[in-house]
């Protein structure tokens, strides 16, 4: 882990630890726009051994060619395995852990002591990161984990900023903390509510979010209703994770990793916020002692925010206003409009693959890497051969326009979703 050394405003030397950002990645593509925008390391889901089966996951192919380029941004790639396995699942997992290995994979993230065990025995060079479904709490039980070769902890969503430092102060190991990102209503993610409705097992990757659901509500019977048919229906879903205004506090823990929560979400929503914290971790570590937090940072949170936020666990204890029960607040949606594939500075031209409908005289948003941003109204469109279009209205279609600012591979262009 790197350190960066700082000089106060005494003339005094201190060392500050950077810690590691750490994004989701549910596919290739996903994995590239998140370490093109700042991550440090991504976590991915093989086909097999994980907790979201129902995201796109890697072959082992798209594993080699995902290494290979972070690799190129100096990035790691781990992959989760984090399943509690019932005994068919262990068949096939030497070889898997071999492959992994081989692949060039840095870790992975693991909460079943057989996968710890036979990771140690075939994989010795994968690192061992005990998964957050551990429910590890407290310094001893992390101790425990440390004295068994796991390299770092991912703690519970539970414990509190208090038991962190806590923690960092009594063991020498890596501690891996969520900062953003959804947060389960059941006790560190051990829910049987997925199993009991479609009988699919949260525990096995097949949770099928049953707490975001909306329900009608009965006393004892469908005959004595709590709301009236017209009226909102109940959900019990939490509201998201967001750390982002207290980065000097978390950096300030000595917490070695800053996890992203959501591979199952867009790639407008990874670049938007790895962006976001990259630029506050990099700020606060240039100089502490000026550090801001900027508006510009959370407004662009909120273009990504799929609910409400809030700290979760780490100053108090959430109570019903941490969770919604009802219809949730209207933020400000955005999405992913189109990508830019070139960009010719002689002309101000930018060659654009589209990834929802715009059109001229519509309001878009550039953004990139580093907070570099602007707006501008779309002007004329052209396909490819340079007829003029009235819409970019097919998946993936490419067009070229005129960008008021230049651009780069990779930013994205965003819109106020129609509606």
């Amino acid at each position: 882990m790197m350190s960066v050394q700082l000089e106060t405003s005494e003339g005094q030397k201190r060392t500050l630890a950077r810690p590691e950002l750490l994004a989701p990645a549910g596919n290739l593509e996903k994995l590239k726009f998140a370490v093109h925008y700042g991550a440090d390391a991504v976590y991915i889901g093989g086909q097999k051994y994980g907790l979201r089966s129902n995201a796109d996951n890697f072959t082992f192919e798209e594993m080699r060619e995902g290494v290979q380029f972070a690799s190129r941004y100096g990035a790691k790639v781990f992959v989760a395995t984090n399943i509690y396995a019932h005994n068919e699942d262990l068949e096939g997992l030497e070889d898997y852990l071999r492959t992994l290995q081989d692949i060039g994979i840095a870790a992975i993230i693991v909460a079943d002591p057989a996968i710890i065990e036979t990771c140690r025995r075939v994989a010795p060079k994968l690192e061992i990161h005990l998964s957050t479904q551990q429910s590890t709490m407290n310094w001893q039980a992390v101790q425990f984990w440390k004295d068994n070769g796991v390299d770092r902890v991912v703690l519970a969503r539970e414990v509190s900023m208090a038991e962190i430092k806590e923690i960092k102060k009594q063991v020498d190991i890596e501690i891996e903390t969520f900062i953003h990102g959804a947060m389960c209503s059941s006790y560190s993610g051990r829910c049987v509510l997925s199993n009991h409705f479609t009988d699919r097992d949260s525990n096995r990757g097949g949770c099928c979010q049953s707490c975001r659901w909306k329900y009608d509500l009965f006393v004892g019977s469908e005959d004595s209703p709590l709301f009236e048919p017209e009226d909102d229906k109940f959900t019990m879903g939490s509201k998201d994770l967001c750390m982002l205004e207290y980065i000097p506090e978390m950096i300030e823990s000595g917490v070695e990793s800053f996890k992203i929560e959501g591979r199952m979400k867009s790639i407008h929503y990874v670049a938007t916020v790895v962006n976001v914290y990259r630029q506050a971790i990099d700020s606060y570590l240039a100089d502490p002692e000026r550090y801001e937090l900027k508006q510009e940072w959370l407004d662009e949170i909120h273009k990504a925010a799929n609910r409400p936020l809030n700290t979760g666990f780490f100053f108090d204890a959430p109570d019903h206003e941490d969770h919604i029960f009802g219809p949730e607040e209207k933020l400000i949606p955005y999405e992913f409009a189109g990508m830019v594939m070139e960009y010719d500075e002689s002309t101000g031209m930018a060659v654009i693959q589209q990834r929802n409908h715009f059109k001229p005289g519509q309001e878009v948003e550039f953004f990139g890497p580093n907070g570099t941003a602007f707006k501008q109204i779309i002007g004329e469109i052209w396909d490819e051969e340079g007829q003029p279009l009235t819409a970019a209205r097919h998946p993936l279609q490419i067009v070229k326009l005129k960008v008021d600012s230049p651009v780069q591979p990779l930013d994205m262009m965003r819109k106020k979703m129609d509606g």
